[in-house]
């Protein structure tokens, strides 16, 4: 009896702790609305705009038709993509709070100059505020590179 209680238990937490919002940065953050968008096939690693993504330590910057402030998608290697929402998720929507790509890392303009990683998203030394970036969903098939959030 205590081994199907635990089965039961350990199968009740697995299906609840799965839910694709988990990771998506946005719950909870109250500074980014929810960005609708899919760039299907957009991305093409074939074509020359986006020929860098073959390599790793590359990124591309999508404009403001996909997320809030437009997405900037990292390429670290092995098949390995991440992609987040260019708008600093510890300011509301503002012109300074729009992130600017150099590296690495995502900057805003606003007086406060926080930084963010865009291979992981965390926020940098002496940022202020609670929120890492807003990641968006990443999927891969042959030379296509997908991201949406829908």
């Amino acid at each position: 009896m205590k081994k199907i209680l635990l089965i039961v238990s350990v199968l009740a937490i697995s299906l609840t702790a799965c839910n694709k919002n988990d990771d998506d940065g946005i719950t909870g953050n109250p500074n980014i609305p929810n960005a609708v968008f899919d760039t299907q096939g957009l991305i093409n690693t074939n074509l020359p705009q986006f020929n860098q993504m073959q390599f790793p330590g590359n990124y591309v910057v999508l404009n403001s038709n996909y997320g809030v402030n437009g997405v900037v998608v990292y390429y670290s290697g092995s098949n390995q993509y991440s992609a987040f929402e260019l708008s600093d998720p510890n300011h509301q929507l503002i012109s300074c709070s729009k992130l600017t790509v150099d590296g690495v890392f995502a900057t805003c303009s606003c007086d406060d100059g926080n930084t963010y990683n865009i291979v992981t998203g965390s926020p940098g030394q002496g940022v202020n505020g609670q929120y890492g970036l807003t990641r968006y969903f990443v999927e891969v098939n042959g030379n296509i590179i997908r991201v949406y959030n829908n």
